[in-house]
C-alpha cells in the first residue's frame, strides 16, 4: 500500500511511466514465437555474442570500480572549481551521444588517432579489438557508478571520518575501514547500474570496435544486424538481454538490502 505521506494524485502519472516501460517488454514477450525461442537463441552467432557480451561487461565494470572509486572520493571530498571541471569531465559520456563517444575513442586510440604512433609502437592495436570494446564499455558506464557513489558519500558526510583519523587512523585506514563501508550501499547500486550499462552498451562499440563475431560483436549488436533479416531472432535475443539484466539487478538489489539491513 501506498504511503499516506504520498500525494494520491501522484499515483496516476507513477503508473503511466510504470506502463511506459512495462508495456513494451510485455509486448516482446507476447510476440516472439516461443516455439522457436531455442533455436533462436542458441546459434552459434548469438552465443558468442552473448558470452562476449557477459566478459567484456564483467572486465568493464571492474575496470569502473578501479577508476571510478578514487574519482567519486575525490569529488565528493573536494570543492572549488576544479573539483567542478573534473565532475563536468567524467560525466560527460552521459550527456554525449554514444556514437559520439565512440568518435571520440577512435581519434584517441585509433591507428591514426592521438596515440595511434605510441600504440604502434608498444605493438598494441586497440581499434576493432576486443579490448577497443572493454574501453568503450567503461567510458560509458563509469559515469554511473561514480555519480551513484559521490552521492552516497555525500549523503554520508565526513563526521565519522574525522573521528577516525583523530583517534589516529591513517588515510587509507579510513578510507578502507570507514569510508567504503559507509557508501557501501551506493557502492553496490552504482555497479550494477555501471554493469547494466555496458551489458547495453551500442553506439560507442561499434563506432570504436566495430562488429566481428566472437570478437567484438556484442549482444547489442547482433540484434542490431538480426532485426533486419530475422526479425523474430532479434526480439527473441532483445528478450534474453532482458532477462539477464533483471537477473543481476534482482541478485544485486537483494545483496544491497542484506547490507543495508546489517549496517541498521
Amino acid at each position: 500500500m501506498p504511503s499516506l505521506t504520498i500525494p494520491r494524485w501522484l499515483l496516476v502519472p507513477a503508473a503511466l511511466g510504470a506502463l511506459l516501460v512495462a508495456v513494451p517488454v510485455v509486448a516482446m514477450a507476447l510476440t516472439v514465437d516461443w516455439r522457436e525461442f531455442g533455436p533462436l537463441v542458441t546459434s552459434e552467432a548469438s552465443t558468442d555474442a552473448l558470452w562476449l557480451s557477459l566478459r567484456t561487461a564483467s572486465v568493464s565494470t571492474l575496470l569502473c570500480l578501479l577508476f571510478g572509486i578514487p574519482l567519486a572520493v575525490v569529488l565528493a571530498r573536494t570543492t572549488g572549481a576544479a573539483a567542478t571541471l573534473l565532475r563536468s569531465l567524467v560525466l560527460l559520456p552521459l550527456v554525449l551521444p554514444p556514437v559520439v563517444g565512440g568518435i571520440a575513442l577512435l581519434q584517441a586510440f585509433g591507428r591514426r588517432g592521438l596515440l595511434g604512433d605510441t600504440l604502434d609502437v608498444l605493438g598494441l592495436e586497440i581499434a576493432f579489438s576486443t579490448t577497443a570494446v572493454v574501453i568503450a564499455q567503461t567510458f560509458v558506464a563509469m559515469p554511473f557508478l561514480v555519480l551513484s557513489l559521490e552521492g552516497a558519500l555525500r549523503a554520508a558526510g565526513t563526521r565519522f571520518e574525522d573521528v577516525a583519523a583523530t583517534l589516529g587512523a591513517g588515510p587509507t585506514t579510513v578510507f578502507r575501514r570507514v569510508t567504503l563501508p559507509l557508501a557501501l550501499p551506493g557502492l553496490v547500486a552504482g555497479t550494477v547500474l555501471a554493469f547494466a550499462r555496458c551489458l547495453g552498451e551500442f553506439g560507442a562499440t561499434i563506432t570504436f570496435a566495430g562488429s566481428l563475431q566472437g570478437t567484438t560483436r556484442t549482444l547489442p549488436l547482433e540484434i542490431y544486424l538480426q532485426r533486419e533479416g530475422d526479425p523474430q531472432a532479434a526480439v527473441a535475443l532483445s528478450l534474453v538481454l532482458v532477462g539477464v539484466a533483471v537477473l543481476v539487478i534482482a541478485l544485486t538489489r537483494a545483496r544491497r538490502d542484506s547490507l543495508v539491513a546489517g549496517a541498521t
